[in-house]
């Protein structure tokens, strides 16, 4: 077993993703939610795949897709739905972050 912690942080920030057009009530703005399930899909199985063999593409994949979050709002224009652009962008610096730090970090095995 390994110190995956940043995957674990990942993951729970991808299923927290997946779910937060319902939480937050956006559900109803189409590519926002589809771009939030399908990135929150994404980070969850690349950080689960990186838990139980880890490999740095996995990592770059999560940092690419926190960058998208960032950039989302602007491109796909939902800088109106205030709760959304916030929660997209919160959640893709937390993924960017944890996805570049996992990737740089030497991995050790704990025994």
């Amino acid at each position: 077993m390994t110190e995956q912690w940043q995957d674990t942080a990942s993951l729970v920030l991808g299923v927290w993703l997946l779910f937060s057009p319902w939480l937050f009530g956006y559900a109803g703005a189409a590519s926002v939610a589809w771009t939030a399930y399908v990135v929150g899909v994404i980070i969850a199985v690349a950080a689960y795949a990186a838990l139980v063999n880890f490999q740095k593409w996995e990592e770059w994949l999560n940092a690419v897709l926190g960058a998208w979050l960032i950039i989302s709002p602007w491109v796909l224009n939902y800088g109106g739905l205030r709760t959304a652009m916030w929660n997209h962008i919160v959640v893709g610096a937390l993924v960017l972050i944890l996805a570049i730090w996992s990737a740089t970090t030497e991995r050790r095995v704990v025994t």
